[in-house]
């Protein structure tokens, strides 16, 4: 069971799986989800990379301080999770909450990121969804967890998978009733807190992206997605039909393909592009000791 430390001393539990010596995947989730929401993605991803799943300040194991959470600080938590784990650089795949924490993290720390995965996630709030999540957050409060899970689940379980989905609710983001409800409401305040001028940074973002929605995602609707795409330089959108917010669980194996897919074709690139420069820095040496010789002549 490994622990890293924040920098303000909170404990921040991670697990590591696949591959040793494998590329590094870093799997960011989304608001009241703890690493058990990526179970999914866990056998499709451990065959060919080490991934490390982390849970958030305020889910899972991690300590769930009160007070303020900023998505600053739980980018930074990423960070220290990957510096624990020994890992320099690694492919992101962020989802929701995990997808905003995401772009920040390769915003202001883009030397540790290879590629950027943005699922069912967006780069700034809309009136109508900060009141939705502040509406969860009172009723978390005021009602408890476990009515403020009913209420949310239709906007996280698409309608066609409601009956077939609803009973692993407790993996599924703000769905996980078991979660206190101090840490979750902290969570959305650092979301409605979040500086949506953030979004004017993303043409930063240098490296491989994809953005995946679900066409039938109400709360991150395709709209959403098509403004990061567009707004990020390297960016493709993959749009999954009949999927929803939760489409990691309730569409896996379709998801799992499409990140397998993009995972597998940004490796070769940068794979590509480092045995190209080593080999434009052999020739630079090469013509370098061959003029040397020639003035020594």
């Amino acid at each position: 069971m490994a622990y890293a430390r924040a920098a303000d001393g909170t404990r921040l539990h991670y697990e590591v799986f696949g591959r040793r010596g494998a590329p590094p995947v870093l799997l960011v989730q989304g608001l009241g989800a703890d690493k058990h929401g990526w179970d999914a993605q866990r056998l499709a991803l451990a065959a060919r990379y080490r991934v490390v799943a982390l849970d958030n300040r305020g889910a899972g194991r991690s300590d769930k301080p009160f007070g303020h959470y900023s998505l600053e600080q739980m980018a930074d938590d990423a960070i220290a999770v990957l510096d624990h784990a020994g890992v320099d650089r690694a492919h992101v795949v962020g989802a929701s909450m995990g997808g905003a924490i995401s772009q920040i993290l390769a915003v202001n720390h883009p030397h540790r990121v290879l590629s950027l995965v943005l699922a069912c996630t967006a780069c700034r709030n809309h009136q109508w969804r900060r009141e939705l999540l502040q509406s969860w957050a009172t009723t978390a409060s005021e009602r408890g967890m476990a009515t403020m899970t009913r209420e949310a689940a239709r906007w996280v379980i698409g309608p066609r998978s409601f009956r077939r989905v609803m009973p692993l609710v407790g993996w599924l983001g703000p769905l996980g009733g078991g979660r206190p409800a101090h840490a979750f409401v902290s969570q959305v305040r650092a979301i409605l807190d979040a500086d949506d001028a953030m979004a004017d940074r993303l043409d930063e973002i240098d490296v491989p992206a994809m953005v995946l929605v679900g066409n039938q995602d109400i709360l991150t609707p395709r709209g959403d997605s098509e403004e990061i795409a567009e707004r990020l330089p390297n960016a493709e959108l993959v749009v999954i039909s009949g999927a929803a917010h939760g489409f990691m669980v309730e569409h896996a194996s379709t998801f799992n393909r499409v990140l397998l897919d993009f995972l597998g074709r940004a490796q070769r690139s940068i794979e590509a592009r480092a045995q190209a420069d080593a080999a434009a820095e052999a020739i630079a040496s090469a013509a370098s000791a061959a003029s040397s010789s020639a003035r020594r002549a």
